[in-house]
This record gives C-alpha cells, sequence and structure tokens, in this order.
C-alpha cells in the first residue's frame, strides 16, 4: 500500500460532493420518472405511482461508499464492496453509474441526463430493475435481500486473494441474524500469508423496519468488549451532529485510514516472517505458525438512519427512526406537502453543482472514482467468472476399482473419491477448497490430510491433528459458514465442494434458495461470465447412520432444491465408488449449476468398471442387463427401478430372488444415476424425451422404483409420462431409528423382500402362480427382522450378500 499522507480538506470535500451525487441519484430512482434534473418544478406526474424502495440505510451505503474511493485511488488497493444490507440498492447502483461502470455494461442508460432518466425509471419498474444490490447491479456478489450472509461471502472472496480487501457492511439488522453471527468467527480461518483482508463496517442506525435494533441500544463499551471477544480491534465513529457532516467525513476518513494501516502491518508482519521461514533465515526464531492470531481492525459507525432526508414528515419525525426505513414520503401522487418536501429533499443536494448541462458527473467530482478495474463496480472479483481457471483433474480412472464381476466386492465410494480429492487438491493449491461442519474424515474423505491441512489461527495444541495455519479444508460447526464461505469463494472465481451429513444441509435450505435465484438471473446476464458450479456431496445419509438415529434421517433436502429452475439444479445419486468418480469429475467442471450428490460412506458393492461406470453416469440411467432377467428382442413383464445406492442394492437382490424364486419371469433392472433424467425433456435439460423414456421404462408393464429419499418426489418428477399409472415407488416414509442398516430398509419398504413382493402383486397373474414364493420372501422378512431385535445386527446373507453368491 502507497503512503497514506494527511487528510486535506479538498480530499474530503471530494468525497462530500460524491456522496451527495450519490444520495441524489438514490432518491431519484426511488421516487422520479421524469425531469431527473428538476429543470422544471417537480410534478406529480414526475413520479412513481409505485414507490417501491429502502431509503433508511442508502445514504450510510453511500457515505460509506464514498470514502473507500479516495482509499483506493490513493493506495491503488484491490477492493470489493458487499453491501449486507442489500435493499439498499439505490446506493450500489448510484455508485455503478457515476463510476461509469453502469453505463459501460447497459448502454441503454449512458451517463447522461437521458441515462439518468432511465437509471431513475427502471428502477424497482416493472421490466426494470430489482430494488436490492441482484446479479443485475455490477460490483454485487451479495443480493442482500436475505440477511444474514454478507461477512462470510467476504472471507470467501478473500480466501486465495492476498492483495483484496473486502469492505463489507453490515446493517445492525443483519447482525441480528443467526449466520451473521456466527460469522465474526471467520477471521480464525483467514491465512495472513495467503488470503486477503475484510474489513468489516458494522453500521448501526439504529433500526430495523419497525424495531430497535439490539447492537445500537447495547451500551458501547458492551459492543466493544462483545467485538473484542470475537477477536477484532473496533474503530467507532460516531455522528453526533447529522448536520455536521465535514466532522462525519473527518472521523471516518481517519478511522478507516487507520484500519487500512493496521491490516497492511498484520500482513507485512505475517508474510515477512512467512518468507524468513521459507528461506531458512531464522531458523531459531518463533514460527509463524505459533505467533498468536491477529487482532483484524473494524469499524462501527452510528449514524442517523435516513440521514439527509426529511427529518419531519406529516409532523412525524422521520430521520433517524424506523419512519424512514423504505420510502419516507409515500403520498407524493396525492399530497401536494410530500410532492414539495421531495423537491426540497432533492434540490437539498445541489443537483446543479453536481452534474453539467448535459447531466453527466461534474468531471471534478468524478476524480474520486478509481480507475479501471480497481473501480469496486468493475472488478472482476465481483463477476468472478473473469478470473475462473479450469480446474486441473486428476484422471478419475487413475482412481478407480477394477470390477471383474458386477456386484462382489465392497468399497467405500467416499475413501475411494477422497484419494481422487486428495490429486484434485494438489493440482490446484490456491483455487479449490473443500468445505464442510466438521465431518470431512467422519465422510471418509480423510485422504485429503496427505496433502493439506485444516486451517486455523487460535491456539494449536500437540494433541491436534491436521490442524496448521495455512489449509485447503474449511471445517467450522456452522453449516451457514461453510455455506457463505463457498458461495463468496466461488462467486469471486474459484472451485469448491461442501460436504456434509445429508440431514443437516437443510439448514442452509434458505441461503441454497438464494445462491440459486443468483444463479438463475445471472445466467441471463451476458456481461456475468460463468462461474464454478457449487457441489453438495452429502454422505451419512439416511440409510447409513449407524451412531445416530431419527434426526439424523432426512433426504428431503433433493426435493427443496428441485423446486428451483431446471436450468440450475442437477441431482445425482451414483451407486458405487466408480459412479461417483464419474460424477464428480463432471460436477467440477462444471459451471453455473448447483450440483447435489448424494452417496454413502460404507463399504457397498461395486458394479461397475471404470469405461462402464464413465458411460452410465454420461447417459444418466440405463439398464443393467447383468443384474436382470430379461430376453433380448422381447419385452420384460417388470421393471425394477432403482436410484440410490441401498435402494440399487435391494433392487439387485430382489431381481436375483425372483430370478430364482420365479423362473422365466422376464425382469428388467434400470438404474438412475442422474435423477432429472426422470423428468420429459420440455421441462428439464437433462430430461428424457418420451419415445426413450417409454423405451426403457416400457409404457404399460409394472414398474417398482425403490428411490433414496421421498417415494412422492418420482411420481412429480415423472408426471407426464406414459405409464406413469403403473409406476409404485417406495422410499424413505419417516420411519426411523438407531437401528440395522437393514432394518431401515425394512421400516420403510424397500427392502428386497418387499421389492420382489411387489413385482408379484403387481405383474398379472403373478400372485396366483407364485403364492408359494410371496409366502417364503414375507417369512424371510420376518426372519431378517426378528433376527436384528435378538442379535443386533443384520442376518449374514444380507450383511454379506453379494449378486451371485447369495
Amino acid at each position: 500500500m502507497a503512503s497514506r499522507g494527511t487528510l486535506d480538506d479538498a480530499a474530503l470535500d471530494l468525497v462530500d460532493r460524491w456522496w451527495r451525487a450519490a444520495n441524489y441519484l438514490s432518491v431519484g430512482q426511488i421516487y422520479l420518472r421524469s425531469n431527473p434534473l428538476l429543470r422544471e418544478p417537480l410534478r406529480a406526474a414526475d413520479t412513481k405511482s409505485r414507490l417501491l424502495g429502502h431509503w433508511g440505510t442508502t445514504p450510510g451505503l453511500n457515505f460509506i461508499y464514498a470514502h473507500l474511493n479516495r482509499a483506493i485511488r490513493r493506495d491503488r488497493q484491490e477492493m470489493l464492496f458487499i453491501a449486507g444490507p442489500g435493499h439498499g440498492g439505490p446506493a450500489v447502483v448510484a455508485n455503478a453509474w457515476l463510476e461509469g461502470t453502469y453505463s459501460e455494461v447497459y448502454g441503454a442508460v449512458g451517463d447522461d441526463e437521458q441515462g439518468m432518466a432511465e437509471l431513475f425509471r427502471q428502477f424497482s419498474y416493472p421490466g426494470g430493475i430489482p430494488s436490492h444490490a441482484a446479479p443485475e447491479t455490477p460490483g454485487s456478489i451479495n443480493e442482500g435481500g436475505e440477511l444474514g450472509y454478507s461477512l462470510a461471502h467476504a472471507y470467501g472472496a478473500a480466501f486465495d486473494n492476498p492483495e483484496l480487501v473486502a469492505a463489507v457492511v453490515i446493517g445492525d439488522g443483519e447482525a441480528e441474524t443467526g449466520p451473521l453471527a456466527a460469522s465474526w468467527h471467520s477471521h480464525n480461518f483467514l491465512d495472513p500469508v495467503a488470503d486477503g483482508a475484510v474489513l468489516p463496517i458494522l453500521h448501526l442506525n439504529g433500526y430495523k423496519i419497525a424495531n430497535p435494533t439490539i447492537l445500537a441500544r447495547m451500551p458501547e463499551a458492551q459492543l466493544e468488549q462483545l467485538l473484542r471477544g470475537y477477536g477484532h480491534e473496533p474503530h467507532f465513529v460516531t455522528v453526533g451532529d447529522p448536520d455536521d457532516t465535514a466532522a462525519a467525513h473527518r472521523a471516518f476518513a481517519e478511522a478507516l485510514d487507520q484500519c487500512l494501516a493496521e491490516i497492511g502491518a498484520i500482513q507485512s508482519s505475517r508474510r515477512s516472517d512467512a518468507s524468513g521461514e521459507a528461506s531458512g533465515s531464522d531458523p531459531s526464531g518463533e514460527a509463524s505458525g505459533d505467533a498468536e492470531a491477529p487482532r483484524w481492525p473494524m469499524i462501527v459507525l452510528r449514524s442517523p438512519k435516513g440521514w439527509t432526508g426529511p427529518k419531519i414528515v406529516d409532523g412525524l419525525q422521520v430521520e433517524g427512526t424506523w419512519r424512514s426505513h423504505q420510502v419516507p414520503l409515500n403520498e407524493v401522487r396525492t399530497n401536494p406537502e410530500h410532492l414539495a418536501q421531495l423537491e426540497q429533499w432533492l434540490k437539498s443536494y445541489g443537483p446543479e453543482e453536481l452534474f453539467d448541462e448535459g447531466g453527466r458527473l461534474n468531471p471534478e467530482i468524478a476524480k474520486n472514482a478509481p480507475h479501471g478495474e480497481l473501480r469496486m463496480s468493475a472488478t472482476p472479483h465481483a463477476n468472478g467468472g473473469l478470473l475462473l481457471r479450469p480446474l486441473k483433474l486428476p484422471g478419475y480412472a487413475r482412481h478407480a476399482v477394477d470390477v471383474p464381476e458386477p456386484g462382489v466386492e465392497r468399497i467405500s465410494p467416499m475413501i475411494t473419491l477422497g484419494s481422487w480429492l486428495r490429486d484434485v487438491i494438489s493440482l490446484n493449491p490456491e483455487t479449490f477448497r473443500l468445505f464442510g461442519p466438521d465431518e470431512t474424515a467422519s465422510n471418509r474423505l480423510q485422504d485429503v490430510y496427505e496433502v493439506t491441512d485444516k486451517v486455523w489461527q487460535y491456539r494449536i495444541d500437540g494433541l491436534d491433528e491436521h490442524i496448521a495455519r495455512a489449509g485447503r479444508v474449511m471445517e467450522v460447526l456452522s453449516e451457514h459458514l461453510c455455506q457463505g464461505w463457498l458461495e463468496g469463494y466461488l462467486l469471486t472465481g474459484r472451485h469448491g465442494v461442501f460436504n456434509c451429513y445429508e440431514a443437516f444441509i437443510h439448514i442452509v435450505d434458505s441461503m441454497f434458495n438464494q445462491h440459486a435465484k443468483w444463479l438463475k438471473v445471472s445466467r441471463q446476464l451476458p456481461w456475468r461470465r460463468p462461474v464454478a458450479s457449487l457441489n453438495y456431496l452429502l454422505s451419512s445419509h439416511v440409510w447409513q447412520q449407524d451412531h445416530n438415529g431419527f434426526s439424523h434421517q432426512d433426504p428431503g433436502f433433493i426435493d427443496h432444491a428441485v423446486n428451483k429452475k431446471a436450468e440450475v439444479i442437477r441431482v445425482y445419486l451414483p451407486p458405487d465408488a466408480n459412479t461417483l468418480l464419474a460424477v464428480m469429475e463432471h460436477c467440477l467442471e462444471s459451471r453455473d449449476l448447483v450440483n447435489i450428490v448424494v452417496s454413502g460412506k460404507q463399504p457397498s458393492p461395486t458394479w461397475l468398471g471404470p469405461a462402464e461406470a464413465s458411460h452410465h453416469c454420461r447417459r444418466g440411467l440405463g439398464i443393467w442387463q447383468f443384474a436382470g432377467s430379461e430376453i433380448p428382442g422381447e419385452e420384460p413383464d417388470v421393471v425394477l427401478a432403482c436410484a440410490g445406492d441401498v435402494p440399487t442394492i435391494e433392487t439387485v437382490a430382489a431381481a436375483e430372488l425372483l430370478k430364482r424364486g420365479a423362473p422365466g419371469l422376464k425382469v428388467r433392472v434400470v438404474n438412475v444415476v442422474d435423477l432429472m433424467r426422470l423428468q420429459d425433456a420440455s421441462e428439464h435439460p437433462h430430461g428424457l424425451n418420451s419415445r426413450d423414456f417409454d423405451g426403457i421404462f416400457t409404457a404399460d408393464k409394472p414398474v417398482i422404483f425403490a428411490y433414496h429419499g421421498y417415494p412422492a418426489l418420482i411420481h412429480r418428477l415423472t408426471y407426464r409420462r406414459t405409464n406413469q399409472g403403473g409406476l409404485h415407488v417406495r422410499g424413505y416414509k419417516e420411519e426411523g431409528t438407531t437401528t440395522t442398516p437393514f432394518d431401515m430398509a425394512m421400516l420403510n419398504g424397500i427392502d428386497r423382500f418387499q421389492l420382489a413382493v411387489d413385482a408379484i402383486d403387481r405383474v398379472p397373474g403373478l400372485a396366483e402362480r407364485h403364492s408359494l414364493l410371496r409366502q417364503s420372501l414375507q417369512d424371510s422378512r420376518m426372519r431378517a427382522r426378528d433376527h436384528t431385535r435378538e442379535h443386533g445386527e443384520d442376518p449374514a446373507e444380507i450383511r454379506d450378500w453379494s449378486l451371485g453368491r447369495g
């Protein structure tokens, strides 16, 4: 960073004029549809009929943005602006327009008076742009409509970006959310040597929509203790007199400069130590790995909500209260007094001093904008696809297992994947991270620790394993943080995987919603470059909970996810180790998607060799001739379909029981690895057309489908299919406890005996001809259940079953 020098009045006056211009543009966006520079007296017809937007937080965001620009210009500092209160969208849009980026991205919104009119008209307007810092907003990676994720996003952006400062404004309403409260711990995972920095700016304007905020009312000494306890060095800036803006500017500028100096000192010290260790220049000195965790600076800004807006409206105080949260003057079309106040409010910023005759920003004020990609609205870090580099992926075949005979050898898919991910990390030491809530080893991915560690900045004890100051594995017992970090990491141009217990991924349901919405919109914006997909790897799933019970059994995240736009969502249920490798290779190469991969971690049968697994995954589903008993060239009598590793075992075992017990019955076994292949091609990019679907599942034969999750989803995905009426689905039906794997299958009706009985019941005439077989299957089922109750484990013939050797 360059020398900061002293603050001079001219520099702060430039900041103030920029702030006034941004405030003017923000008010104009909320209220005006014409007459943008008030060349004529303001009329009701110049205003919008529907006034939508949020003023209260906006002037504070503009204030901070203007000051950050001063520091960026002086230091040539790469900086990313994250607006936690994203409902202050007018501010982020206004600054993007002032910096010229908005007009570069959207040619119809020029940098003159006509462009300003369009900027105003389009805001929160049909066919226009949203009211938040949405994907349409240059410079944004945090929509901010759903609060709580800004600080986690900021840290995700800073990881592996050593030259970046992520300046994140945290609203005091957002600070009350659970995800944000957990996010204060994120600095414990920030490596000062290889990562960038995060500058949290806690903006206390006192109120939410209708209530005071906790941190604003907390005594300052207590608030300082809280923030210091979190590991930060807070710098307080309080706007005591809202009209004394000069004092406010000077106080904030001093605090900002002090914070940037402290960040620079921390980084310089730690990087110098690391350089010394690498060169061997100080072998006897204390290792930087043993140094105390740095105390990173932050700013606490207290300013009035709705600052510089109307102070009194209809006899009630507005500035500095919750009444300024959205639209302070809400009757400008019908109340002449409100219209007059709006005109006075807009003129208070002195637009004639801020913009020239053509409506362009005064060239002197424009000097506050940094140049090129140093503009926060134009930084490539906020359009991560510009920085994205493809991963170097190890050939999955080198990690695949040989399968001389299908369904015989048992291998843990997750252990197999762990060795592959180890090599992914080795080949991509600066662009790939593995995130998870304390479950990486539990999910059997421990091979990654052969080449990396879990990053940690607080005390490290001698008994700790795989803990270091730097590492590619991010483990914290907060699914919210894992998700938020990964989103920030992906949106700024890197790659990652979120591994989690299946049941507890529901904790981030809403965060997933927001990211899927972001991707849906960003895919429609040509200037937004594709980013790496968000990859969920879900294990310790519903059918394999040896140490846990009902609380850990919920496969419903898939149901939740498929509600989102089809072009964004992919769901994969690989049945064995090789298919898991093939699926993950595909997922890490994909862009602008949410990939959900569900796989067990316990040893399970291997079905397909490396080449066959690759072909099967590319098809998404297929007929397993080795498992069925159909005759080539003839229609099957029944189709046994499956999706998921445990349902696949039970389906293949059921087909074997039928082959032995009902000779001549033509059974087709279909395995589905890409769940979205079940949808019609008109509804999902991966959907099968009707001809292909009927060719596999038949148009009129009974289909017994064993599914990993809730059965209703399969009916929903296939509701357009010709043979939907012939489809019978077995899956999880909320019957669970701490029990054996096969008992879980029996409790929910996906076990091999029940599936075979289902086939007998649905093939015309089969029940009458094979009533003894049906009875025998039911007896076997009861014996298996009794065995679990007596011995506490599954029968050996179930536990050790293999295809063809039962």
